[in-house]
């Protein structure tokens, strides 16, 4: 019998901003992850859009908590300002446009991400998803008791390497 994770939906808002200097036609970033309102649908809408900038959500995303992500979670907690991961990719046939592609609060999968040579911004995490995910940490998570590693120097030449 399979245990269902925890689990919330979001929806990201990101900003398209045209040609912020003269190297760049538009600049990307994300501004909010929020929770996921019926109302908000299943597509992408604009929220706003005066020309310069545009605010788009993005409705949609599953965030769910895995056991073994819990040290990036731990980590994420501590850093002193816990946040959204969010991976995004600008469209291949249209480089006008950009989309989110996943979510995460996970420090270890952000850094996979980056590591894969993927965009990824991050947004503060709201105070209630933060006690939300510190619960989930304090019940599943347990740091890897430290151990002294002896030097080679000082081992048999048969059991250094």
């Amino acid at each position: 019998m399979s245990e269902r994770r925890p689990s919330v939906q979001v929806a990201v808002v990101m900003e398209r901003e045209a040609q912020p200097n003269r190297w760049e036609d538009w600049r990307f970033k994300v501004v909010e992850v929020v929770a996921n309102e019926v109302p908000f649908g299943v597509a992408p809408h604009v929220l706003r859009d005066d020309g310069k900038q545009r605010h788009t959500l993005f409705p949609g995303f599953t965030l769910e908590l895995f056991a073994d992500e819990g040290e990036g979670y731990h980590l994420n907690l501590t850093s002193g300002s816990p946040v959204w991961f969010v991976m995004w990719r600008v469209d291949d046939e249209d480089p006008s446009q950009a989309r989110p592609e996943a979510v995460s609060l996970s420090y270890n999968e952000a850094g996979r991400w980056l590591d894969a040579q993927e965009r990824v911004d991050n947004v503060a995490l709201q105070s209630d998803l933060r006690e939300w995910l510190q619960a989930y940490t304090d019940a599943y998570y347990r740091p890897e008791a430290k151990t002294r590693k002896r030097p080679a120097s000082f081992l048999p030449p048969e059991q250094r390497k």
